[in-house]
């Protein structure tokens, strides 16, 4: 094994966190880009000794992180979100066995991904790592998304594309045509993203935090989309409308009233850490991220995530806070 220099290291660093989003946007899972990214950087340092040319650094090191990227991917099905995998359900439902992790696509903390010392690039990055997005990108042969995420989020050259994939221009860009038309045939929601927030979205999200801390179901369901949809993996079920969602809520969700929300970002999108009362009565558990898709001022999409033990440390939260 080759020992680099600390020099070595420094220059690999810096591309740390746009490798991050890529290995994000191929993997559909934060938790598998933490793992290929690291993979990416210890094959770099194995062979930082062989590497020519330290001006295409970049190159080189999308070309590790795409062949990391390309062999977990080869025997694995891919990720999707609920609503993609089952009919839409009912808010009388029983919850049967969760799903495991690797069948859905995983929310990422934006803090992770997003440099906010330049707007249009921290704009460009929040769009491109939306559930909806991800998940659309999730159809696309292996090949053809490391190509349009290459081409059309990274703004790589078609020449650099051919260079990195070791293949022709000509291939690259038959790859990127048939990459945006299977992406246009697929609805990516065109929600609103946090970039900051403006004045209607904080006031969306404020009454959102308050009525669901009052278990205000009525005021709640003011504010979704008449075909809004809520989901909760590892649970497949999911449920679309207001009154389905509210039924649910004062349901088999019940336990959720007497919550505490705390916001936060994730996915490009507002999110809150939801924390339900602990049932020793010492304060508060983590329970769901709560991401919020919004569209024309009204929420869209309501997605909880449950893998709170390892979600919630990403988002740097406790898994328990006081009362």
């Amino acid at each position: 094994m080759t020992t680099t220099t600390t020099t070595d290291q420094q220059q690999l660093e810096p591309h740390r966190r746009a490798l991050t989003g890529f290995c994000y946007r191929m993997l559909g899972s934060s938790f598998e880009a933490d793992d290929g990214v690291q993979e990416t950087m210890v094959r770099a340092w194995r062979h930082a000794d062989g590497f020519e040319g330290r001006a295409a650094l970049k190159t080189w090191l999308y070309r590790i992180a795409t062949n990391v990227c390309l062999d977990h991917l080869q025997h694995r099905k891919r990720r999707a979100r609920p609503m993609e995998l089952s009919p839409v359900g009912s808010s009388r439902a029983v919850l049967t066995v969760p799903s495991p992790e690797h069948t859905w696509i995983t929310p990422i903390a934006d803090d992770v991904l997003v440099a906010d010392d330049d707007p249009a690039a921290a704009l460009l990055t929040r769009e491109s790592v939306r559930l909806a997005f991800v998940a659309a990108l999730q159809h696309l042969p292996a090949k053809q998304r490391a190509v349009l995420i290459l081409r059309d989020v990274l703004s790589f050259s078609a020449a650099e594309v051919a260079e990195l994939l070791e293949t022709t221009v000509a291939s690259a860009n038959s790859a990127l045509q048939r990459a945006r038309a299977t992406l246009a045939e697929r609805p990516t929601a065109d929600t609103d993203v946090r970039n900051p927030l403006d004045a209607a979205q904080q006031k969306l999200l404020d009454a959102y935090l308050e009525a669901f801390e009052r278990y205000d179901i009525d005021a709640l369901s003011k504010l979704l989309h008449e075909d809004a949809v809520l989901s909760m993996p590892p649970w497949p079920l999911w449920l679309r409308g207001p009154d389905e969602i509210g039924a649910w809520q004062l349901g088999t969700g019940i336990g959720c009233r007497g919550s505490k929300l705390i916001p936060t970002t994730a996915s490009g999108s507002p999110a809150f850490a939801q924390y339900r009362r602990a049932e020793d009565g010492n304060g508060y558990v983590a329970w769901a991220v709560i991401i919020l898709e919004i569209v024309d001022g009204r929420i869209a999409g309501v997605n909880n995530f449950l893998d709170v033990d390892r979600l919630f440390p990403q988002l740097g939260l406790p898994l328990r806070r006081p009362a």
